[in-house]
């Protein structure tokens, strides 16, 4: 039996972005926007979002010996909405690995997820993703857009969510990069289908990818299809709540809404096509923090077994502030 430990969506906050209090309303105009965002984070999903750092090091002291840990992406605040080519963001996300390598060193793996890169705030429309985020993420930060290891019979795969749902991405992107943001899809695409391709018939896959939009792009690839019935499991992040995850999922086929802004288009056509998501196996990581509303933070645990079987543990953080 071996045991995984998987965080996701710790959104670590140093003292820049800290300083940065109320910086989701900041960039509203919209007076009615603005309130209603306001009593969105107040109410029901996080009221301090800088101020849960702690969890982090409660939950590295509750889990002290896994074999392995993955990191499933969103690593700061995001404050500036353009990723860690933020330099506030980048130190967040360097503190929050700097306390994740030093407790776990070799066991860690590190995905990236939407906030590395950048992406358009949620009313306000400001920000985007960044060609520059990914380039300081892999290569300041050393976390890799892919990664593969195998663990007896499972092979482990860690995946870039955003340049795979590229498509989704794009409107959110400077045209002028749009085309280098295609060659590392490109790149992605490549790894992938090598490592489907690859499989031996015993061998079981877990999946680490941060935002389920990228599922419905990897299960039109002919050498995942092929091989559905060899993942054991694909643990998602991002949606910080099982309440959510379960939402998303009673949602899955819901039409695209194009004109109420470009976060609604974002998430309508990712829940477009959710159906996917029962076909991967999907499980959620939830934040450590959870939401205000039902205070559900903490994460997951993986135990695979020699047989070839995943067991998912769900394992809550106190609420205690």
């Amino acid at each position: 039996m071996r045991q995984i430990l998987v965080i996701s969506d710790i959104h670590y906050a140093s003292d820049g972005e800290a300083a940065r209090c109320g910086h989701e309303a900041r960039v509203i105009e919209n007076p009615l926007l603005r309130r209603a965002s306001q009593m969105l984070r107040h109410w029901i999903w996080l009221r301090e979002p800088h101020g849960h750092n702690h969890r982090l090091q409660r939950l590295i002291e509750a889990n002290r010996l896994p074999d392995r840990v993955v990191a499933n992406g969103d690593f700061s605040l995001d404050s500036g909405f353009i990723g860690v080519s933020d330099p506030e963001a980048y130190e967040s996300a360097r503190l929050a690995l700097e306390q994740l390598r030093e407790a776990y060193g070799s066991r860690l793996r590190t995905t990236l997820g939407d906030h590395e890169l950048g992406k358009k705030s949620l009313f306000g429309g400001a920000g985007g993703v960044r060609l520059a985020s990914w380039e300081r993420a892999v290569g300041g930060l050393g976390i890799p857009g892919f990664w593969c290891e195998q663990m007896g019979r499972f092979v482990l795969v860690g995946l870039a969510s955003t340049p795979l749902a590229l498509p989704v991405f794009l409107p959110e992107m400077l045209p002028s990069e749009t085309e280098a943001w295609r060659r590392i899809a490109d790149g992605l695409w490549a790894q992938v289908r090598e490592t489907f391709g690859g499989l031996e018939p015993g061998q079981r896959v877990v999946l680490f990818v941060h935002d389920p939009s990228a599922l419905p792009f990897l299960s039109e690839l002919p050498e995942v299809r092929a091989r559905m019935d060899q993942i054991a499991c694909t643990v998602v992040g991002h949606l910080h709540t099982p309440a959510v995850f379960r939402l998303g999922s009673h949602l899955a086929g819901m039409p695209v809404i194009p004109f109420l802004g470009n976060t609604v288009r974002r998430y309508s056509t990712a829940l477009r096509r959710a159906g996917v998501w029962k076909e991967f196996r999907t499980v959620l990581c939830p934040s450590p923090s959870g939401i205000q509303l039902l205070k559900d933070g903490g994460w997951l645990e993986l135990r695979l077994s020699d047989t070839g079987e995943v067991e998912v543990v769900r394992k809550k953080l106190p609420w205690d502030v």
